[in-house]
């Protein structure tokens, strides 16, 4: 029973006759490749939080000196204190309030100007306290801290 070798199915072509499938060198990678690259990329950007990479240090809201250990904002100071402007003069911000509780260390909002902080706990809420913001004697806004 010696049959020949050269047997080939009909419907599979023999080695012979398939085209080569190989790149000349020089050329770009396929598409495949391409695709392949970019959705390990996308994987990755999904993984890593870059706010969290390039999140600034957190200011510490710990008194640097206290100031007056009975002093509060009332519900009508705070409300006087969020109609008045930015920009107005820390003697204005001043005719509303009292002393503050106390001083906390000063920060740099901005570049290159340190900003002053001045903290109230609330009346009605002695474990929140209002922040003041002053830049060069200027009223620069305010901040609330939750965590008392």
């Amino acid at each position: 029973m010696n049959r020949p070798n050269s047997y080939s199915s009909p419907s599979r072509p023999s080695r012979s006759s398939r085209p080569s499938r190989r790149r000349a060198a020089g050329h770009p990678p396929s598409a495949t490749y391409l695709i392949a690259g970019g959705s390990m990329l996308a994987i990755v950007g999904l993984l890593v939080d870059l706010r969290t990479v390039f999140r600034p240090e957190p200011v510490a809201d710990v008194c640097q000196t206290i100031v007056q250990r009975q002093s509060v904002l009332s519900r009508s100071e705070l409300s006087r204190l969020l109609d008045i402007p930015e920009r107005s003069s820390k003697a204005t911000v001043q005719n509303v309030v009292s002393e503050p509780y106390c001083v906390l260390p000063s920060v740099e909002v901005r570049a290159n100007v340190m900003a002053e902080r001045e903290a109230y706990p609330l009346e009605f809420d002695p474990q929140t306290w209002f922040i003041i913001l002053y830049e060069n004697g200027e009223y620069a806004g305010y901040d609330f801290s939750f965590k008392r």
